[in-house]
């Protein structure tokens, strides 16, 4: 995964980063390019908004600058029917920084940003640090007190200096895919750039490619069953290995886990019904065998072919992590009066 992350530890190169938005704007607070004299990584949204953020990034990269706070109106000034405002913070790439939070990906960290002012007359040089997810200081200089639950934003300090908190958080979402072969090695690579976790499993290690995206794991193991019975709860599940007795043993494996996480088995309606027989005599009870996905991928997406079925698995994915994080974000509050 060629992403603004990876990109910054290779070459000098500022970071853009959305820190407010008003109103309809193509990307979110929080949302990245990383801008090289030749190339840039990430994306801010695109379109008139992406081309004049990247002049303005080569011109810093040329002539340098502390980091800075940049309003754009994407409808008068731009020219994008979006009309909403964003604000845009530009910053030179700081290696070091790059570099932690390229180890950090699995875990919550907060970037926090002194943007370009004077205090007391005196222009302020530039200062980081980063938060974990507690609020505990990790690396960089001593920052203000701010608020670790909005996420990324601006803040002003007791002296009236701005900063940037930028939550970098770590994907929520994590796969668990069982087997290495055509479909499988399709579905990583479809899952690439997607924010995500995947934990690729098989006992075969020699199938594995030599490299692999950034946000991809390697269990060479020739006991899967126990990966798929320690996995944290809320892990979702795809099994497709090279055989149907080690595909019921991980069926069976997942399915008696207390948490009824979401599982997908490759194969037909004839190996669903087949599965479906084979595990109520393993004492599984109807509705978690009901949940089994079998088979796997969006309704009306017949072919067959292992990019096809990725793709297809792929948005099947999307959504169910985003029912989820919907699901997580606005719990259900109970019509009972206490």
């Amino acid at each position: 995964m060629d992403d603004w992350l990876t990109a910054a530890l290779r070459a000098p190169a500022v970071l853009v980063t959305v820190a407010i938005v008003e109103g309809s704007v193509p990307r979110e607070a929080g949302a990245k390019m990383l801008v090289m004299a030749d190339s840039f990584a990430g994306t801010i949204g695109g379109g008139h908004l992406e081309h004049r953020a990247i002049e303005i990034a080569r011109t810093m990269l040329e002539e340098g600058g502390a980091p800075r706070l940049e309003r754009f109106a994407l409808g008068p000034s731009l020219g994008q029917c979006c009309g909403g405002v964003a604000h845009l913070v530009f910053e030179i790439a700081d290696r070091d920084q790059m570099a932690l939070l390229d180890g950090r990906r699995s875990v919550d960290t907060i970037r926090v940003l002194a943007l370009a002012g004077r205090v007391d007359g005196k222009p302020v040089r530039p200062t980081w640090a980063l938060v974990d997810g507690s609020g505990r200081h990790i690396a960089g200089a001593p920052v203000p007190a701010f608020d670790r639950l909005l996420g990324t934003h601006v803040f002003t300090d007791a002296d009236g200096h701005r900063w940037l908190a930028d939550a970098v958080l770590a994907p929520r979402a994590h796969l668990m895919l069982f087997g290495a072969g055509h479909v499988g090695a399709a579905i990583v690579r479809a899952l690439a750039d997607l924010p995500c976790r995947v934990t690729w499993v098989d006992e075969r290690e020699d199938l594995f490619p030599r490299d692999l995206p950034a946000n991809v794991t390697i269990e060479a193991t020739d006991i899967p069953e126990a990966l798929a019975e320690g996995a944290a709860p809320g892990t979702t599940f795809l099994v497709m290995t090279h055989s149907h007795a080690l595909d019921l043993r991980l069926s069976n494996a997942i399915l008696s886990r207390p948490a009824a996480d979401w599982f997908g088995l490759i194969g037909s309606d004839t190996k669903r019904r087949q599965f479906e027989h084979r595990l109520r005599e393993r004492g599984i009870a109807n509705e978690r065998i009901d949940a089994m996905v079998c088979p796997i991928g969006l309704p009306g997406i017949a072919g067959k072919a292992p990019a096809i079925i990725a793709a297809s698995c792929a948005a099947q994915l999307l959504t169910v992590w985003e029912a989820f994080e919907n699901a997580a974000s606005h719990p259900q509050v109970s019509s009972e009066s206490n």
